[in-house]
C-alpha cells in the first residue's frame, strides 16, 4: 500500500491514513510518501513498514549509528537534530492542549549534544554477547560500541566479560568507571558541586543538559526567594546541593537506602549543614512534615505521584512547586490532580535523550 506521512505519534513515529484507518509507520517522517507493509493489525489501527521511499523528507539524514535499524535504544536516529527538537516541543504541546492544560508561559527547549552524552549504559548478556535489545522484545543486539555513550565507555565494552548483564557508569571529572554492582564509588560533578555515586543510585545520564536545567532550577528559586525547600524523591542530594546557598534549609526525602548514604556524603563534601536526608517511602514520611516550607521540588519516578503524595502536597500548602518530569503521561495526570490548588506558570523543556522521544519538563507552578 501506498501510504502518505501526515503527523507523528508519541513515539516518533510517522501517522498515515489510509481507507478510514490509521497507521504507525516507523523511521517515517511527515511529509514523506512510502511504500509500506502491515506488521500488525488492530482494530482501530495498524502498525506497518516501510518498503520503499517514493518521496523522501528533506529533513531525513543517514543515521550514523550501525545498529540503528535493529537496536531499541534510538527513535529518531533518521531525522535532522533540529527537527527532533521541533517534534518534542510540538508533542508537549499539544498533549498540554489536549488535556486542557492551557494559558502558561512556555519556555522553549534547550538543546544538548546529539552524541556521546550518556554517562551509563546496561548492557545485555546472551551468554556470549552483551548488547543491547530490539525493541519490543528481548532479542539481543550484540554492540560494540553505542553512539549515545561517553566514549570513554565506548573504549571499554569490547573488553567486558560476555556472560552476564553488566552496567557501566562514568565520571565527568576523573574517568573512574563503576561496572556492575561493585562497592566502588564514583565522584562527578555538576557545576561546581561534587557528588558521589554507588551503583545504586539515581544519577542524571547527561551531564551537559543536567548542569543547564540546574541552572535554571537555581535562577526560578533566587526569582522566589524561597526560605525553606522541601526536596521529593531526592536522590542523591544534587538539586538541594545545587541550590543551597539560595536557602535556609532543604529536607531531601528518598527510599533508595545507598542513595541516601551518598546523599549524606555529599553534604559533607560540600560542607554544607542546613541540609537534611531522611531515607523513606515520600508517601509515608510526608505525612509526618508539618506546613513550613514555601517551595516543594519532586522529581519522581516514571511512575509520577501517587495519589497520597498528592494529597499531602496539597496540605502543605507551599507558595511554589517545581515538578521535573521525563514522563508527560503522569506529569499530566498529576498537573490535573493539583490544579484545584496550584495553576502552571511556566513550562520549559530540556533535550536529556537526544534521538530518542524522551523529553525532560519542568513544571513551575504557584498556589492559586
Amino acid at each position: 500500500m501506498i501510504l502518505e506521512i501526515c503527523s507523528y505519534d508519541c513515539y516518533g513515529r510517522g501517522v498515515a491514513r489510509f481507507e478510514n484507518k490509521v497507521y504507525f509507520v516507523k523511521n517515517a517522517q511527515v511529509g514523506e510518501v512510502v511504500e509500506a507493509r502491515v506488521v500488525e493489525e488492530n482494530k482501530k489501527y495498524n502498525v506497518a513498514e516501510v518498503l520503499k521511499y517514493l518521496k523522501k523528507s528533506d529533513n531525513r539524514i543517514i543515521s550514523p549509528c550501525p545498529y540503528y535499524e535493529k537496536c531499541g535504544g534510538c527513535h529518531l536516529g533518521e531525522m535532522k537534530y533540529e527537527n527532533t527538537l521541533e517534534f518534542k516541543e510540538e508533542l508537549i504541546k499539544s498533549e498540554f492542549k489536549r488535556n486542557g492544560i492551557r494559558d502558561f508561559l512556555y519556555l522553549g527547549i534547550i538543546s544538548s549534544s546529539p552524541y556521546y552524552y550518556r554517562n551509563k549504559i546496561t548492557l545485555h548478556s546472551d551468554g556470549a554477547h552483551l548488547g543491547l535489545y530490539k525493541e519490543g522484545s528481548h532479542d539481543l543486539v550484540p554492540i560494540d560500541k553505542c553512539l549515545l555513550v561517553d566514549e570513554r565507555i565506548n573504549q571499554i565494552i569490547p573488553t567486558l566479560p560476555k556472560d552476564k548483564k553488566i552496567m557501566i557508569r562514568v565520571s565527568n571529572i576523573d574517568g573512574d568507571m563503576l561496572t556492575g554492582d561493585e562497592k566502588k564509588k564514583i565522584i562527578s560533578a555538576i557545576g561546581n558541586r561534587k557528588f558521589r555515586i554507588s551503583s545504586k543510585s539515581f544519577f542524571q545520564v547527561n551531564a551537559e543538559i543536567t548542569k543547564k536545567l540546574y541552572d535554571y532550577i537555581y535562577e526560578t528559586v533566587e526569582s522566589l526567594n524561597s526560605k525553606n525547600v522541601l526536596d521529593l524523591y531526592c536522590g542523591i542530594g544534587t538539586i538541594g546541593i545545587y541550590i543551597h546557598d539560595l536557602v535556609e534549609k532543604v529536607l531531601g526525602i528518598e527510599i533508595v537506602k545507598e542513595a541516601v548514604e551518598d546523599a549524606n556524603f555529599n553534604k559533607k563534601l560540600n560542607q554544607l549543614n542546613h541540609i537534611s536526608f531522611l531515607c523513606g517511602d515520600v508517601s509515608q514520611y510526608i505525612e509526618r512534615i508539618k506546613n513550613q516550607y514555601d517551595l516543594i521540588i519532586v522529581d519522581p519516578p516514571r511512575s509520577g505521584l501517587k495519589m497520597a503524595v498528592i494529597k499531602e502536597v496539597k496540605r502543605l500548602n507551599a507558595k511554589t512547586i517545581i515538578y521535573i518530569s521525563c514522563n508527560k503521561a503522569t506529569l499530566i495526570r498529576d498537573l490535573k490532580l493539583l490544579e484545584e490548588k496550584y495553576r502552571l506558570q511556566s513550562l520549559k523543556l530540556f533535550d536529556m535523550f537526544p534521538n530518542t522521544y524522551h523529553v525532560e519538563c519542568v513544571c513551575v507552578l504557584n498556589k492559586r
